[in-house]
């Protein structure tokens, strides 16, 4: 019924090592998954607006022996609102946000100075309203409006994921 995120990272063909900003982490849930692709030499920053869920993402990732997830409070719709430095990451995931993100100019562009050139972007969200289940019908942002939007942001299209049937999967490159 909903996304797998173990599924949907594994699509994303992450690399050992790698330095990833899940950004709008919530409560953590891709932040562990992305955590166990990217192993012990690799990094994930869980960036997320909402306090009240970091203690909550941090205590996840204790409890799963993860060293690696590092929990940051930040605005990813303001530019240099998550703190990393420029070029920080190699690749962001963006899951089940997009629909929540009032500036998303802001947010495209905070996205892309935060990854390298040539990193790449993971965004799911879903696919419509589905009666309470999801975002508000006014607020769901389409697959074809998504692709628009991060493309017009200056990402490039890759390639279409499976993400089950309540949502959709694309991966963009900067």
């Amino acid at each position: 019924m909903f996304a797998d995120p173990a599924h949907c990272i594994a699509q994303f063909e992450l690399q050992s090592g790698s330095r990833v900003a899940d950004l709008g982490a919530g409560d953590g849930t891709l932040s562990i998954s992305i955590a166990h692709f990217v192993g012990g030499s690799g990094k994930v920053y869980a960036i997320e607006v909402q306090k009240g869920l970091l203690a909550k993402l941090q205590s996840r990732a204790r409890e799963a022996r993860l060293h690696n997830v590092e929990a940051l409070w930040g605005d990813i719709e303001r530019l240099e609102g998550t703190h990393l430095k420029d070029q920080a990451v190699d690749a962001a995931v963006v899951s089940n946000v997009l629909f929540q993100v009032q500036d998303k100019d802001g947010f495209l562009a905070e996205t892309k100075r935060i990854l390298k050139l040539g990193g790449k972007v993971l965004v799911v969200d879903w696919k419509e309203s589905y009666r309470g289940m999801g975002p508000h019908i006014d607020h769901v942002v389409t697959e074809p409006e998504a692709r628009r939007l991060f493309e017009g942001g200056g990402f490039k299209f890759v390639k279409k994921i499976e993400a089950g049937a309540h949502h959709y999967g694309m991966i963009f490159r900067k």
